[in-house]
């Protein structure tokens, strides 16, 4: 199974562009990518900064006949995404339930899993927003990016290439 790729200029969220595109196509595995959100979301309704140049990502794929619990899947999408900044930054990185991941106590990646239903079927989508140039200045959430952790520019493109095979090699192994 691959994931189709969906690449827009500017979206509302990647999460409602999935939606959109699971109600109205028969497209079971797919992954939008976005250069901007307007209205990117996080957990509890609340916003999620969107920087231009930073990693705007959302996998949808159906959930019928995967040999795992939800609770089980929510914690393998935070282990893929911190396998993916594990191939950049070689220190510790935590993951804070229920959707965060940070290094050095400071958020580098947020995660927002909305579970959709179209006829009988029932799909999962997996957005995720990860400061790769510019984080924003939270008062009481310090925050942080990857290329000022590496001192250096990390390449948006090859990393969106490196996020795709991670989860495409992941979900094809549950389907077993």
């Amino acid at each position: 199974m691959k994931f189709k790729t969906f690449r827009f200029k500017k979206v509302e969220s990647t999460n409602n562009s999935a939606i959109r595109i699971i109600k109205n196509s028969n497209i079971d595995y797919g992954m939008i990518i976005a250069n901007k959100q307007n209205n990117g979301r996080g957990q509890y309704g609340k916003k999620w900064i969107s920087y231009n140049g930073n990693l705007f990502i959302s996998f949808f794929y159906k959930l019928d006949n995967l040999n795992v619990s939800l609770k089980q899947i929510t914690k393998i999408n935070c282990l893929l995404v911190k396998k993916l900044l594990s191939m950049y930054y070689n220190n510790k990185i935590i993951f804070k339930k229920p959707n965060d991941l940070l290094i050095n106590k400071k958020k580098i990646c947020g995660i927002l899993q909305e579970k959709v239903s179209k006829l009988n079927k029932k799909y999962l989508i997996v957005g995720i927003g990860i400061n790769l140039i510019k984080d924003p200045n939270l008062r009481k959430y310090p925050t942080t990016n990857l290329s000022e952790l590496l001192k250096k520019k990390v390449s948006k493109n090859k990393i969106e290439k490196q996020i795709k095979k991670i989860f495409e090699i992941k979900i094809n192994q549950l389907y077993k």
